[in-house]
């Protein structure tokens, strides 16, 4: 079975080895980038990149830059590391589509972890396997979804919304992340696209769209019960 081949890029060549080694060890390949214009040639030479950890602090091309234009033409997952803890910074992370935010300093090993969840998740997605919680069964490859056994009949936007919800079972998720993921496009302040496709999906889940949470001031969360 051919290895996942994960880019890291990083100013700090100890950093890139240190995350390197850590990957190595869970039997990744890894390519090494030094700055942002080295970094996108390296992605569009080597095609099969299967996830990116980028810095955002970088010479020539920043790391948000790099994001924009890997974004333009792949869905590749991203995880973006900074020295700063800062949560105009993480919005704006999500905004360009990044799947995880990690502030240095950081565990090697916690990062690796992170690192094989976001692929189980993208292999799980591609997989068109079923998925299920608390009575809700999703059939991607058939496109159809059931409520305790009911069938529910949804637009092809509800049933992508559900869907991305139930892979993301348990997690806040911001609007900007949602419209990343679920109409691919990014986030210009207007949530109405959003708030009117969840209002409906609601409506169509009956008892079983108060799992669908509102988290204020930032997106939504689907719990697996109705706390």
């Amino acid at each position: 079975m051919n290895r996942l081949k994960i880019m890291v890029v990083d100013d700090e060549s100890r950093m890139r080895k240190l995350v390197r080694d850590f990957l190595v060890k869970r039997d990744f390949d890894v390519v090494e980038a030094g700055d942002g214009e080295e970094a996108l040639d390296l992605f569009f030479a080597q095609k099969d990149i299967a996830l990116v950890v980028l810095d955002v602090m970088m010479p020539k091309l920043d790391g948000w830059e790099v994001c924009r234009e890997i974004r333009n033409y792949s869905k590749v997952p991203v995880i973006m590391l900074t020295a700063r803890s800062d949560e105009k910074d993480e919005l704006k992370g999500f905004d360009l589509g990044v799947d995880e935010y990690v502030t240095k300093p950081f565990s090697p090993k916690v990062l690796v972890a992170r690192i094989e969840a976001i692929l189980r998740r993208t292999s799980d997605r591609e997989s068109g396997k079923k998925l299920s919680c608390s009575g809700i069964e999703i059939d991607k490859q058939a496109h159809r979804v059931t409520i305790d056994g009911q069938p529910v009949e949804l637009s092809y936007k509800e049933f992508e919304l559900l869907t991305y919800f139930v892979e993301n079972k348990g997690i806040a998720l911001s609007r900007e992340k949602i419209l990343n993921n679920v109409w691919n496009y990014d986030y210009y302040g207007d949530a109405r696209t959003i708030d009117t496709h969840v209002k409906k999906l609601r409506s169509k889940m009956g008892e079983k769209g108060d799992l669908i949470k509102t988290i204020w001031g930032m997106g939504y969360k689907l719990s697996e019960d109705s706390e």
